[in-house]
């Protein structure tokens, strides 16, 4: 593939999801292709680009873009945070908030475990919930990977990858095949939405907590300055925010500071005039 070929695939992820291609991530084109290539019978990606640049295939566009976006994850993914956020934002949700309702955003949630991973951590001391309404949104850019989420269903070495076997045996039914599904009791917890962490944030529109991991880190500043813009929108003035290990909100923005209280997490920083929310050139 000619660099001038990777250049457009490049620009043209960037263009439509805001996501960057760096050079370092380059590597993923040839396999995160190669079956399109297959598919459309070009010989190599060079015909492909071509035809892309034609603009005469918009439905192959979009699966190149899909196919392009980073969709990495599992269950319990890094696991710490998953007790940081029981421990800390939960337990103190627990203590102060009367009308017994929660409201939790997994932005850029890809094919659903993270979003699952919490509900099953709830579903789990189902006695210290009981009588709560807790509502878990789980959004993403790519709608394959929305549909993924929503139907539960994930293969027998996803299933294994970093979900305990407690969780499994209680939350999951084997269909065969190699195929797990996980129950009903926690696809009821949740909802996905196809939605751009650039756009506004999903209803109810202020949340409690924000987990945003992993995302940000593959955009531009602009383009980072506007989706932190888009988190501030949709956060709780008491809310939490979490982002990835290798993540910061600090010299980021000036819409979140840290949490004194739990190291890795972000509050709202105080109350100043409203900012207009910056623009950033995203188709």
């Amino acid at each position: 593939m000619s660099s001038s070929a990777e250049r457009i695939l490049a620009s043209l992820l960037e263009t439509r999801t805001g996501q960057q291609l760096t050079l370092a991530r380059r590597w993923r084109i040839d396999s995160a292709l190669t079956s399109i290539l297959r598919e459309h019978g070009f010989a190599h990606l060079d015909q492909l680009v071509a035809n892309l640049v034609t603009g005469r295939n918009p439905r192959l566009t979009e699966t190149v873009i899909e196919a392009l976006l980073n969709n990495e994850t599992y269950f319990y993914r890094d696991k710490l945070p998953f007790d940081l956020l029981l421990g800390g934002p939960l337990a103190r949700l627990e203590r102060v908030r009367t009308d017994r309702r929660i409201a939790i955003w997994c932005a850029g949630c890809s094919t659903g475990q993270e979003v699952y991973s919490l509900a099953m951590s709830i579903a789990a001391d189902a006695a210290r919930w009981q009588g709560w309404r807790i509502e878990i949104v789980g959004t993403d850019l790519s709608r394959a990977a929305i549909e993924r989420a929503r139907a539960g269903t994930y293969s027998q070495f996803e299933v294994q990858r970093g979900l305990p076997v407690t969780q499994m045996v209680r939350f999951f039914e084997e269909l065969g095949g190699g195929a797990w599904r996980i129950s009903d009791e926690i696809r009821k917890m949740v909802r996905f939405e196809a939605r751009n962490i650039i756009e506004a944030p999903p209803p109810p529109g202020r949340f409690d907590i924000i987990l945003c991991r992993n995302v940000l880190l593959y955009f531009s500043t602009d383009v980072r300055r506007l989706a932190f813009a888009r988190l501030a929108q949709g956060i709780a003035p008491d809310g939490s925010l979490m982002l990835g290990a290798g993540e910061t909100a600090l010299g980021q923005t000036d819409r979140f500071v840290s949490d004194p209280d739990h190291r890795g997490l972000y509050i709202p920083a105080p109350a100043t005039p409203q900012a207009a929310t910056p623009r950033a050139r995203v188709a």
